[in-house]
């Protein structure tokens, strides 16, 4: 994605692509509320992007700590952004990460890999993101990279900063396994166009404030999904403060998804299910936290006897 950024009077009128609003849904993780905008209901990625959840600060005097346990992956790779407070990442790599809001925490899990997070305080609010990886490199090593600096491009009614892939000629440092774009928008009233790529489809996830993107009005909790072909996408606000990532990318192959794992078979789903159930510690190693082990469930699909 790249080319300019123009901020403009908000009268002004364009005919762009038909934005679709999806209202994400309540869930929990471990003790943290959450809501889970991607996947939804016939929809399970946007470009490579799979997953989001949006973590939830919870009760304004006794918020819930963050605390996820040992968990597994494959398949993907885990994008962690936090607007507020700090969180320590562990995982079968041997990392130990603190993790501060606006720095990324970006782990890839290839062929397989586990991990913990816990808040450093109660009162967390980001994002939980996945990335599904691409033939090439799904069943290949695993890796971590932070990243406390990243670039920020000027949307003259305020920033974006460009977590992974580029916006508007700007990159990020951060691996990409195909071609995409994720930006957290921080933005005051008015409105901007950012030329978009037009291979990409875009989603738009508010969090703080509720911004029209093209002709669709999108508010916290839910997610605006924009088709791919559009040369240009238009956001507006009324208020300072507003804070909304925007995840983009060329359109995915089909995956399949259960639990935390993404494949593109049920057989290979349930391999990486039974590694983490018989505690198979060549595909995840052991590491050291203070949070309990999390148990996988049985997948439907698998007989009790079995």
């Amino acid at each position: 994605m790249s080319g300019p950024v123009r901020a403009e009077d908000a009268d002004h009128t364009e005919n762009p692509l038909v934005v679709e609003v999806r209202e994400g849904r309540v869930a929990n993780v471990g003790n943290l509320g959450v809501v889970r905008v991607l996947p939804t209901k016939g929809r399970r990625t946007v470009g490579a992007w799979c997953f989001v959840d949006m973590m939830l600060p919870g009760d304004e005097i006794e918020p819930d700590p963050m605390e996820i346990g040992p968990h597994p992956h494959i398949g993907l790779a885990t994008v962690t952004w936090l607007l507020r407070g700090e969180a320590v990442h562990s995982d079968s790599l041997g990392t130990e990460q603190l993790i501060r809001a606006g720095q990324l925490n970006l782990m890839t899990s290839g062929h397989g890999v586990a991990h913990a997070e816990l808040g450093v305080q109660p009162g967390v609010l980001g994002l939980q993101m996945w990335i599904a990886l691409p033939e090439e490199t799904r069943h290949g090593e695993s890796g971590f990279e932070h990243h406390a600096e990243l670039p920020v491009v000027d949307l003259g009614i305020g920033e974006a900063r460009v977590v992974l892939g580029s916006l508007a000629g700007t990159a990020s440092p951060a691996r990409t396994d195909t071609r995409l774009v994720g930006a957290d928008l921080s933005l005051d009233e008015g409105a901007v166009t950012i030329e978009a790529d037009t291979g990409f489809e875009y989603g738009l996830i508010p969090v703080e404030g509720t911004v029209k993107i093209n002709d669709a009005i999108v508010e916290p909790g839910y997610l605006g999904l924009i088709p791919a072909g559009g040369e240009t996408l238009r956001l507006e606000t009324d208020a300072a403060g507003t804070r909304a990532m925007l995840i983009g990318g060329v359109p995915f192959e089909r995956i399949q998804m259960w639990w935390n794992f993404v494949a593109r078979t049920r057989e290979e789903l349930t391999q990486a299910w039974r590694d983490w159930d018989n505690a198979d510690t060549e595909r995840y190693p052991e590491f050291s936290s203070s949070l309990d082990r999390i148990e996988a469930p049985r997948p439907v699909w698998v007989a009790e006897n079995d």
